[in-house]
């Protein structure tokens, strides 16, 4: 059996069709997908309703859970002052811009979404058990990395949220993330999203039109747009700047 994960799509509508086109090639049996689906991108909509349509299931991640929990901004403050000037970007003005695009109907569909998916010794999540935002970063020590997902009992673990691929094949399980199809943060702009066939993993890179979704991005009137931008086109993370620069 062959399945597709893909995840932290981030409303990149232009990448996501590039691995829908790669798919098709690939031909897998199941397609899941790993949450962060609109946020930070200018076709939340769009994204959602591609996903929806073909019945993919998936799980909920971080930022689609933003954006109806608005409260939870001063506890995350105080647990992490120093993102405080991060968090108000997300929380007071992406959320409320993403919301706007993609309606009450789209975010009951994301609300209805379950924190973990398991099929044949396969457990999906976005972070951690337990944790939508906190996750095991490609560079960790192999024992805290399996200590970590070890309590799921899976033969293999996919996680996401860190926009990072990697395979860690253990002893007795195997540890992936998916990487991000929308916001790479590894240096590679390209798509990334995870086959596994057969119960053997492998990470897919998609080249997308990164230019075009660019264009799409800056007639935009998605807030920061300049700064997601520079982001696709680097594929990887930059501090965040005001539009002027």
């Amino acid at each position: 059996m062959r399945i597709a994960i893909l995840s932290d799509i981030h409303g990149n509508l232009t990448a996501l069709e590039a691995v829908v086109a790669d798919l098709d090639l690939t031909k897998p049996d199941l397609v899941l997908q790993g949450g962060d689906l609109a946020f930070s991108g200018c076709q939340p909509a769009e994204v959602i309703d591609l996903i929806s349509q073909r019945g993919w299931d998936g799980v909920l991640g971080n930022t689609d859970e933003m954006l109806w929990t608005a409260e939870a901004l001063p506890q995350m403050i105080a647990a992490a002052p120093k993102l405080e000037g991060l968090l108000r970007i997300l929380f007071e003005t992406f959320a409320p811009a993403t919301r706007a695009l993609i309606g009450e109907h789209r975010i009951a569909w994301l609300r209805r979404l379950p924190a973990e998916f398991r099929h044949d010794g396969l457990v999906l999540l976005h972070a951690s058990p337990g944790n939508l935002w906190r996750a095991p970063l490609d560079g960790s020590d192999p024992a805290s990395l399996e200590k970590t997902y070890a309590g799921l009992n899976a033969r293999t673990v996919v996680y996401c949220h860190t926009h990072r691929p990697f395979i860690h094949r253990g002893a007795s399980f195997t540890i992936c993330n998916s990487g991000s199809v929308g916001a790479p943060y590894d240096g590679d702009p390209r798509a990334s999203y995870l086959l596994i066939d057969n119960h053997q993993p492998e990470v897919r890179r998609v080249e997308y039109d990164v230019e075009a979704e660019v264009r799409r991005l800056l007639a935009s009137n998605y807030p920061y747009k300049h700064w997601l931008a520079e982001m696709r086109r680097r594929g990887t993370y930059v501090p965040p700047f005001e539009e002027n620069g």
